[in-house]
């Protein structure tokens, strides 16, 4: 029986108590904790560093799935590894040379590597790609600011991304990112996601641990 992973993304928590935000999710039974690396250029706002990786790594045994939405992702791929992230995607409108970005993503040991798609970008992006990752994240909102509304034309793409790893029989995981709250997950999760990142949705409410708990019930409801 397939069960969902939650990643509670930290670009919805309070970033002057983060290693007690990570403390709480970690308890919540998080199985990634997601971090969006925002550039300022590939998309309209500045987050983080490999710095602030390096320091969840130290706080934390949850594996980091850290999300580069930055263009020129190759020029940082070992810093953040060597900061300590587990997973590391890369958006396809932003690697001229995707095969070659992803090629250096899994020559580090222990690294799984991933392609992320914003909302308009099409799945044929990944044709010649898609045998070569550990995952691919969907965008389900325009990437850039957390609390956006989910859009629901991407159930298809979801669907139709999973029948496509369904036939060429890949081990693939579906990652999916942006409006993720306890009303569609199981909707999300239904149409073949694996993974599913939510921000808002857990660190807005008052006890971030029981929010993981009830997304992950209303999943299993």
């Amino acid at each position: 029986m397939r069960k969902v992973k939650i990643a509670p993304s930290i670009l919805s928590a309070n970033f002057a108590r983060l290693g007690e935000e990570v403390k709480l999710i970690e308890a919540g039974g998080a199985d990634y904790i997601h971090i969006d690396v925002m550039d300022g250029h590939f998309v309209p706002n500045i987050t983080i560093g490999p710095q602030v990786v390096k320091f969840l790594s130290k706080e934390t045994t949850v594996p980091l799935d850290v999300h580069l939405m930055i263009n020129n992702p190759d020029f940082f791929l070992d810093d953040f590894v060597a900061a300590g992230s587990n997973l590391l995607s890369v958006h396809v409108e932003a690697s001229t040379h995707l095969h070659r970005t992803i090629q250096k993503i899994k020559s580090y040991p222990n690294v799984k590597a991933g392609v992320a798609l914003n909302p308009a970008t099409a799945l044929t992006n990944l044709i010649n790609i898609l045998n070569e990752i550990d995952f691919v994240l969907i965008m389900t909102v325009n990437p850039g600011f957390g609390g956006q509304e989910f859009i629901t034309q991407m159930l298809n793409k979801i669907r139709f991304l999973k029948g496509l790893i369904k036939d060429g029989n890949l081990p693939v995981e579906i990652e999916v990112d942006g409006g993720i709250n306890i009303d569609n997950a199981k909707k999300v999760f239904d149409a073949g996601a694996d993974t599913l990142v939510a921000g808002s949705s857990i660190f807005s409410k008052s006890d971030p641990k029981k929010a993981i708990v009830d997304l992950r019930n209303a999943v299993n409801a």
